[in-house]
């Protein structure tokens, strides 16, 4: 898959996709306010914080949009304060340096003024080299999992009532479980998540929105899984959760709208901060990205 779109060209609209993932794409279709600036806005359905995958993804974009016919291969990103989604939220692009091979940029996201997330993203031209990838897990494939209707709605009955349709609602990211299934529970298990995931419909070939896409879907329940061992979730009381930074790694190409493997794991917890990874496989096997995270988790009371 490659991706030579020229960067003042607009995100490709999505392809007979639900209305979900039509809303996520348009979200990603951030605005341009001249030179490198751009503006980006939430969905209204969020009553308290942005949801960091989004701010991770529209950065990537507004980073996109200032190389020519490179892809990116990693993101480094740190998130400073907790969004606003009432108010937009202004992307920065400083173009570090444009080498021969590889492209460097840094995103500043700024609302009202203050910065709220800051990112370091580096492109590359399509080159060939050495490859080696550690094998991806045997596990189920998604077609003979439960749907994510029938897993969401076992689930729910789990939550406190006030939060079910929220955790019902229509996504824009499909996702099936493999283990375990019932983390609302209060059960303890070990610090390890598995579920296919893939977009509700089908997208545009550019590699670039592909991107974007997983990088907004990276962000699912991967601070979760740092709570499974001690059976809390992110509606325990007590507990305070963030991101505090986020990193990427883009090794082969893939498709965002086809079943990708997201293979979670928490080596360690301590001093209020979780420390997770993320393996992300297409189905054929082959490594397409990786994700490492750490994130508060602190004790409230």
């Amino acid at each position: 898959m490659s991706d030579k779109t020229p960067s003042s060209q607009k995100l490709p609209p999505a392809r007979e996709a639900g209305a979900a993932l039509a809303g996520l794409v348009a979200l990603l279709d951030i605005k341009s306010r001249g030179g490198d600036l751009f503006e980006g806005t939430s969905p209204k359905d969020r009553w308290q914080r942005v949801y960091g995958g989004q701010v991770l993804g529209q950065a990537l974009v507004a980073a996109q949009r200032t190389v020519e016919a490179r892809s990116c291969h990693s993101l480094h990103a740190y998130f400073l304060r907790a969004g606003n989604p009432k108010h937009p939220i202004f992307y920065r692009v400083q173009r570090s340096r444009d080498g021969r091979s590889f492209s460097a940029r840094h995103v500043i996201a700024l609302q009202k003024g203050k910065p709220i997330f800051t990112m370091s993203a580096s492109f590359q031209r399509s080159e060939e080299g050495l490859n080696h990838q550690n094998p991806m897990p045997d596990v189920p494939p998604p077609g003979v999992l439960k749907s994510e209707a029938e897993w969401r709605e076992a689930a729910a009955t789990q939550l406190p009532e006030e939060v079910r349709p929220w955790f019902l609602r229509e996504r824009p990211i499909e996702i099936r479980p493999v283990v375990p299934e019932d983390r609302f529970s209060g059960k303890k298990h070990p610090p390890r998540q598995v579920f296919w995931l893939r977009a509700k419909g089908k997208l545009n070939d550019a590699l670039s929105l592909h991107q974007c896409v997983l990088a907004y879907a990276s962000d699912m329940s991967l601070l979760d899984t740092s709570l499974l061992p001690h059976g809390a979730t992110l509606f325990s009381p007590g507990l305070q959760l963030a991101s505090l930074d986020h990193a990427m790694w883009f090794h082969r190409p893939f498709r965002a709208d086809d079943w990708l493997l997201y293979v979670q794991e928490s080596p360690s917890a301590a001093g209020a901060r979780s420390f997770n990874t993320g393996t992300l496989f297409r189905e054929d096997g082959t490594l397409a990205a990786s994700v490492a995270q750490e994130g508060l988790v602190r004790r409230r009371g």
